[in-house]
């Protein structure tokens, strides 16, 4: 018995060996990994973002491309900006999917066009295109206005009163109300009634991703939403009447259809509102930048005859304000791809196999001062379009890049201007 259990020791301790050996075989640089953990054993003691612009740190200067392991499964991390675009454009086909957890019977909802992979991804993503074209989205904009307006009352009467403001909670009823109307053509209101269902249920998606009562809520109220406009054939220009032409077209099922308006609702509430209040705390903290800003603001304002859509669209300064805090401040630090084909990475011998991870670490890349001087400053003026075009495309990620890129960041973009135009227009944040 002891012999068979001192072998059983030996084989289990050789095969831990031989996984963790992987990189070191492939002659690729890798990072030491330490057993049982690989190269992730800090990750519940700091940020993805951190760990991630750690490792990138450790190894930028030495490689393209080095190796990690998660716990005994190596992946690879990718340090060369050329190399970045080469797998997110030229070679995407070899690197479309995400690799992202998605269960499409169990776990319905989580079948969502950020999750979902292959074919039905790419037939996914082509459909629900149409939807964020600029012509879409200008006919969204009397919706996003209106809240826009009850946003100002609010403050209006907050700052009157003189009680103090918590940012995020006020900027984060904002983006609910405009996702809530834009998505569903439901009237959230959560500046008057804060407890509300809909903002219940974003509270609860910022700390477990559906559990089954969010889960149970979202699908009843896409599916009682689609039953209410079919029955009184209501039109609106909005998110949910395509998704309701395609499930009558007979392209998407009705969970199907509750899954992208989940993934609507996840990155249009939580990364505006994520983004605008960072912009807001970087601008009170530089006075200098507040003030172009609202400069910039005001001047659309007066060539434009108001806070028109035209004028939110020519806000250019703003933007760099918006861009220069995604820099700072990704809402998505780390990118990942996985292989679905063995692929030999660009003038090299190297091979990451049909299934390997590649992670892409955008926190690192984009507070790297090889690419950003004093890259922890803020500073708008960076995303000068003289100082974007001599840039490589990669130094700035916040969308993504390529085929797979963020598909709402027209309406991500144009809600954060109008949030923060709001307030600029109104108040001096001190």
């Amino acid at each position: 018995m002891l012999l068979e259990l001192t072998l059983l020791g030996a084989t289990i301790l050789l095969f831990i060996k031989f996984k963790l050996s992987y990189w070191h075989r492939q002659n690729v640089p890798f990072i030491k990994p330490r057993f049982p953990y690989g190269n992730f054993k800090d990750a519940g003691l700091i940020s993805t973002a951190e760990l991630a612009a750690k490792q990138y740190n450790a190894m930028k200067d030495r490689a393209p491309f080095f190796g990690l392991y998660f716990f005994l499964q190596p992946l690879v991390m990718i340090t060369d900006l050329d190399l970045i675009k080469t797998i997110f454009i030229k070679d995407f086909n070899f690197f479309p999917d995400r690799g992202a957890y998605h269960n499409a019977r169990d776990d319905p909802l989580s079948a969502h066009l950020f999750n979902i992979e292959g074919n039905k991804w790419r037939s996914l993503r082509a459909r629900l295109t149409p939807t964020f074209t600029s012509g879409k989205i200008r006919l969204m904009f009397p919706t996003l206005k209106a809240v826009g307006d009850n946003f100002s009352e609010y403050l209006t009467k907050i700052v009157g009163s003189g009680a103090d403001i918590e940012v995020k909670d006020t900027v984060a009823r904002f983006t609910m109300d405009v996702i809530g109307s834009c998505a569903f053509g439901i009237e959230c209101n959560t500046f008057e009634e804060p407890d509300s269902q809909f903002r219940q249920l974003g509270n609860k998606l910022r700390t477990k991703l559906l559990n089954d009562d969010v889960a149970s809520f979202f699908y009843k109220l896409v599916a009682d939403t689609i039953a209410y406009r079919e029955a009184n054939s209501i039109e609106r220009n909005d998110f949910m009447s395509l998704l309701i032409a395609l499930k009558n077209q007979g392209d998407l099922t009705l969970v199907e259809a509750a899954a992208q308006s989940l993934v609507f609702f996840l990155a249009g509430f939580e990364t505006s509102s994520s983004n605008q209040t960072y912009c807001l705390y970087e601008l009170a903290l530089n006075p200098q930048w507040q003030e172009k800003a609202r400069s910039c603001v005001l001047h659309a304002m007066e060539k434009h005859g108001g806070l028109t859509y035209e004028a939110v669209n020519d806000m250019k300064y703003l933007d760099q304000c918006i861009n220069e805090t995604l820099r700072l401040y990704p809402s998505v630090p780390l990118l990942e791809r996985k292989a679905t084909q063995d692929y030999q990475v660009p003038n090299s011998n190297v091979i990451i196999p049909n299934g390997m991870k590649v992670h892409i670490p955008i926190y690192g890349i984009q507070r790297d001062e090889q690419y950003y001087p004093d890259p922890t400053v803020f500073n708008p003026d960076r995303f000068h379009p003289e100082k974007v075009a001599k840039r490589h495309p990669c130094t700035f990620l916040s969308f993504g890049e390529g085929p797979r890129n963020c598909i709402g960041k027209r309406f991500g973009m144009l809600q954060s201007r109008l949030g923060l135009a709001t307030v600029l227009i109104n108040f001096w944040i001190l």
